[in-house]
């Protein structure tokens, strides 16, 4: 009976983890090395933009130009590539994509976010078409977790769960399209984070961190 429950147990367990990495797999490389991610197949309109992108070259030498330690790391503007030490990045003309916000993706660390403008020129929170960032964020106990609940939101166990030990961007839930995740590398977004920035523009790497993206078959 115990070596049945065990099996049972394990059977349960794999499902899990291979539910847990549905979609479409991609590589991001950069000069640290290289994350591997999946794109969520719920969120279809950011998955193919995505990948639309990557045929397109778009990602082919774009900055992380973005980058605030202990929150996230921000790219995928076209006009990073080959852009000036002084240049400002992050304000592209790509065109914008519905949202996709789901409460089953959430901000832990690594999740693939949308990045969009504020609420006040973008009422129904639509993405850019090309820029997303990458969470860092920190971990949360309970208490500050309770202080960013709503009584229209309230944190899923696993995604408190996740917070208290993986770390992340909670207040971000339910704001921003969550389209992906980090799946293996991230070490990776922790050694862009210890990039000094600020130098020549605010948060941005006082050295280029250039990075690539290439769909995994």
């Amino acid at each position: 009976m115990l070596k049945k429950f065990l099996l049972l147990s394990l059977i349960f367990v794999s499902v899990t983890l291979v539910k847990a990495q549905e979609g479409t797999k991609i590589k991001i490389s950069t000069e640290f090395g290289d994350m591997i991610a999946v794109l969520y197949d719920d969120t279809p309109l950011h998955k193919e933009n995505f990948l639309k992108n990557i045929q397109n070259g778009i990602y082919d030498g774009a900055l992380f130009h973005r980058v605030i330690h202990g929150f996230m790391a921000q790219g995928g503007d076209p006009n990073s590539i080959n852009a000036g030490p002084q240049q400002s990045l992050g304000n592209d003309d790509c065109p914008k994509i519905q949202s996709e916000i789901r409460r089953n993706h959430f901000h832990k660390k690594g999740a693939l976010s949308a990045a969009r403008l504020p609420d006040a020129a973008n009422p129904t929170r639509e993405s850019s078409g090309c820029q997303f960032f990458i969470v860092q964020g920190y971990i949360h106990n309970d208490d500050q977790l309770n202080g960013m609940e709503t009584a229209n939101y309230k944190f899923p166990d696993i995604n408190r769960a996740t917070y208290k030990v993986r770390g992340g961007s909670p207040f971000l839930d339910m704001q921003y399209t969550v389209f992906g995740e980090v799946i293996e590398g991230l070490e990776i977004i922790d050694m862009i984070h210890a990039m000094p920035t600020g130098a020549n523009v605010k948060d941005r790497p006082n050295t280029d961190v250039k990075f690539s993206v290439t769909v995994l078959k």
